[in-house]
């Protein structure tokens, strides 16, 4: 969770609302991918956590309104704050799936693994490099570019570990991010890498292959979408408000999409619960892309921002990051893949914007120019170290 003040306070709240939202979509998926009711029922206790928050907010937010001038700017706030609460909704939605007993098609969970960002789970092992180590000491985000959402340590999980946590043999970590970082956290604490998955016959899709391809698809946007709205929050940047706005208008004729190739898929299916539970996973995506589009509306419409709304975003555990691509800076006429910018400075690449051009969650092998605009997002270190990348100088208030 967040840092800076504790949930006290507007921006601490706000700051919480956020990151709590965000661990629970971690969790809703990573209980889809191992089938873990356990964790599933924690997305639950999560959103229970998260209206309390949600309640302080309005509370804080009533008593600091002092003038009418005030007051519309609590009002943003508490817009955006029921913004984010629909994506906590859509993740209880998600996990619903798991402890409902509504049924997963095995295809989903082996393509989730081929996710942007992706939830794994790791072992302690002994002689680990990583034991006695705290979290804040292997400073995992910006290393490897994973993130631990969560421990399990003598059957109990820790959904909040902090960077005081110890590595202990034994210890289960529930990390997250790019694939390429998997093994590197597995080697850190003492685990083979994963093995390759056998190569086979190359197959003709069938109606189901489709309608997961398009969910995983929906969930890859989805993320990227929220991370636009955020960083159109930070940045007051109507540009990415407008583009937030595209890709929520372009989600809603791939859901169509969906429903279409799940329909036809029924004759197929094992078990028609299974299409159940990807219709339910389809409408949570659809509900976080919504989200998305509500928190840039007051941005789209150019209206002012309280600033406490970007301290918070700041504030959070993962930040929003703006920088141009330098001449000649190490990242110039470099593709994304060479630069390993996941993995070395811990920064997802939401979008590139070239010109008037805006390219989404560009590929591995999108090569940098000099001009890029690029979007992120991940740990405020990492935006040092993706500006050296760039070659982007800042004066020091300004990181």
């Amino acid at each position: 969770m967040s840092s800076g003040e504790g949930p006290h306070t507007v921006k601490g709240l706000l700051a919480e609302i956020k990151d709590s939202s965000e661990l629970m979509v971690d969790l809703a998926y990573a209980s889809v991918f191992f089938g873990d009711e356990d964790l599933a029922r924690e997305v639950r206790r999560l959103e229970e956590r998260m209206s309390d928050y949600i309640h302080s907010l309005r509370k804080l937010t009533i008593l600091a309104a002092r003038s009418p001038e005030d007051a519309e700017h609590m009002a943003g706030v508490l817009s955006i704050a029921s913004a984010v609460e629909k994506i906590a909704d859509a993740a209880e939605d998600i996990a619903h799936v798991v402890y409902s007993g509504l049924g997963i098609v095995d295809d989903l969970r082996m393509d989730l693994k081929h996710a942007d960002e992706i939830v794994s789970r790791v072992k302690v092992r002994a002689g680990a490099a990583a034991l006695g180590q705290s979290l804040a000491d292997l400073a995992m985000p910006v290393e490897i570019g994973m993130w631990v959402i969560a421990t399990r340590s003598d059957g109990d999980w820790d959904l909040d570990p902090g960077g005081a946590f110890v590595i202990s043999e034994g210890d289960v970590l529930l990390i997250k991010g790019p694939e390429d970082g998997v093994d590197l956290a597995r080697e850190l604490m003492g685990a083979p890498p994963l093995p390759e998955p056998p190569e086979g016959p190359e197959i003709v899709l069938s109606d189901l292959d489709r309608a997961v391809d398009l969910l995983v698809e929906m969930k890859n946007s989805a993320e990227v979408a929220v991370g636009l709205a955020y960083s159109a929050l930070l940045f007051n940047d109507r540009a990415l408000a407008a583009e937030v706005t595209s890709l929520e208008a372009r989600s809603d004729a791939v859901h169509d999409e969906l429903e279409s190739w799940v329909l036809r898929s029924a004759q197929e299916a094992r078990n028609p619960d299974d299409l159940r539970g990807l219709l339910r996973l389809a409408s949570a995506s659809e509900s976080i892309f919504d989200s998305a589009r509500e928190m840039t509306r007051l941005v789209e419409a150019g209206e002012d921002l309280h600033p406490v709304i970007a301290a918070a975003l700041i504030e959070s555990d993962e930040v929003g990051y703006e920088g141009i691509v330098r001449e000649s800076s190490p990242a110039d006429e470099k593709s994304i893949k060479d630069l390993q910018i996941e993995t070395e400075t811990g920064m997802f690449v939401l979008a590139v914007q070239r010109g008037r051009r805006w390219t989404y969650r560009p590929k591995p092998t999108f090569k940098l120019l000099a001009g890029d605009r690029i979007i992120a997002i991940g740990p405020s270190e990492g935006g040092e170290e993706l500006d050296e990348m760039l070659g982007v100088e800042r004066e020091p208030a300004h990181l």
